[in-house]
């Protein structure tokens, strides 16, 4: 059932100019839920992932993907199916690194603390700018006119 809700949405969007933008912002907002949900069994010890002295914070697989997913993406912006999977990339590695925000204002792991906060303002503030920058890009384009003037038409019909 949801499978079909979902490549019914992509077929939908297949076409769109906007589905890079419609993937970054779902796979950034996926991928957040997640890593708090990780991060939340990590603290309760359910999942571990801290047995030696070295700790590895999920920040660093997303500056990884940042990197590679921007780099491949513009180097090969006009292969479609390579894009879509790099904006895909882009939102993962987006979520995990502003996932840490608080860690590159305090340099120091206050995940969990009261600091720990800003992390979670700012992830409402990069999904806010991404919603806002996909928002203002279908009217820029004054494609949703003509997606009111089809809806209103097969509707009158």
């Amino acid at each position: 059932m949801i499978f079909r809700i979902l490549s019914g949405i992509y077929l939908r969007l297949k076409n769109s100019k906007r589905l890079s933008q419609i993937l970054v912002l779902v796979s950034f907002l996926a991928t957040f839920l997640i890593a708090r949900a990780a991060a939340g069994n990590n603290m309760r010890f359910i999942v571990n992932t801290q047995d030696g002295p070295l700790h590895i914070h999920h920040l660093v697989t997303g500056i990884t993907l940042l990197l590679l997913s921007g780099f491949i993406g513009i180097a090969f912006h006009s292969r479609f199916k390579l894009r879509n999977f790099m904006a895909v990339l882009f939102g993962i590695g987006a979520a995990l690194t502003i996932d840490e925000f608080a860690l590159w204002l305090y340099l120091d792991d206050v995940y969990w603390e009261k600091e720990g906060r800003y992390s979670i303002d700012a992830i409402i503030v990069v999904t806010l700018s991404l919603t806002i920058t996909f928002i203002l890009g279908e009217a820029y384009d004054h494609s949703w006119k003509k997606k009111i003037k089809n809806f209103l038409k097969g509707s009158l019909e």
